[in-house]
């Protein structure tokens, strides 16, 4: 008998169902896979490139417009202060021998009202009273009474000057709390704008040095050569002494040896053994840091910062300076290390 089989064109009607479904839902698949890699790149930020340091340092330069109006302030809110603590002290100094004064005189108030009026006359009193003839005893009691009168009077003058005096130091207290939260304000002002300041230098290339005394200077050579133009910039403005090598006055040669020193690299006190003991560089490829030699003799040396500009010990009578390197021949550059 033979076996009925099906068309080999035809399936199974549940197979064909589940085949089906499976295709749309890779469909769907595919449809949120694209569309999620649509929105991540519509998401996808654009990558900055880094700020140049003209842009820090014009940033800085922002920064330091709010910083040096609120040190300003911060400075006069101090002064003030001082001066309102000052008067506030002067005022509890007179204060303190009136509060004494004013409460000696109630205390005498206090015990003649006390003696004449509840307990009674003392025996001394006692005895005028019974002895005294009637006029006698008006006269005393009208003495008493003026003694008290006297004492009341002392007592309200006293008190008087002493509201004076209070009145004035609490204006001057009001306006000492007043100002101590002004220049609580602006120091945490100044440094939150010092932490920017701070925080924008620290954004500054490594080849970047930023030191008092000195220009920005961009493309230094290397970490010895940072080291040696921070240390040599911190010299601007110490006196050019002969011979000396620092730490508070320099030759020419005493300046470069002591700002290589502190970069851990020795060099000779001596232009003509400083300009063998570095490597030749030509001038179009010198950088900061590069050590430039003038006259044909080389007896004058100074720390190159780029730009034409180097900081030296130019002669007695100058002190440590930056300046051009074209006011002298230059016979060359060396780098150190």
């Amino acid at each position: 008998m033979p076996v009925a089989t099906m068309p080999p064109h035809r399936h199974a009607p549940g197979l064909s169902a589940r085949s089906g479904g499976l295709r749309r839902v890779a469909q769907r698949l595919l449809v949120l896979a694209a569309a999620a890699a649509v929105g991540a790149g519509m998401l996808t930020a654009p990558v900055q490139a880094a700020p140049s340091v003209d842009e820090i340092e014009a940033q800085i330069d922002k920064q330091w417009e709010q910083l040096e109006p609120t040190i300003e302030q911060y400075n006069k809110v101090r002064a003030q202060l001082k001066v309102n603590r000052k008067k506030s002290g002067d005022l509890q100094k007179k204060i303190e021998p009136l509060a004494l004064q004013s409460q000696l005189a109630l205390n005498r108030v206090g015990d003649l009202a006390s003696r004449y009026y509840i307990s009674g006359p003392s025996h001394d009193i006692g005895a005028l009273l019974v002895s005294a003839k009637p006029d006698t005893l008006t006269e005393q009691l009208t003495v008493l009474d003026r003694l008290a009168a006297q004492e009341r009077k002392e007592v309200e003058g006293v008190l008087a000057v002493r509201a004076k005096y209070d009145g004035q130091k609490q204006k001057l207290d009001a306006l000492i709390v007043t100002q101590t939260k002004q220049q609580n304000d602006l120091a945490a002002k100044k440094k939150q704008i010092d932490a920017e300041i701070k925080r924008l230098e620290a954004a500054l290339p490594k080849t970047t040095v930023k030191t008092e005394g000195c220009p920005t200077i961009n493309g230094v050579v290397n970490a010895a050569a940072q080291k040696a133009i921070k240390t040599a910039c911190q010299q601007v403005g110490d006196p050019y002494v002969w011979g000396a090598t620092g730490p508070n006055s320099f030759d020419c040669s005493g300046l470069t040896q002591y700002a290589y020193k502190a970069a851990g690299i020795s060099l000779t006190h001596h232009t003509g053994d400083q300009w063998h003991e570095g490597k030749a560089i030509s001038r179009a490829d010198a950088r900061p840091g590069d050590l430039v030699f003038f006259f044909s003799d080389l007896h004058h040396v100074g720390l190159y910062l780029g730009n034409d500009k180097m900081v030296h010990a130019p002669r007695a009578g100058k002190p440590v300076q930056v300046a051009s390197i074209n006011y002298m021949p230059v016979a060359g550059f060396r780098r150190p290390g």
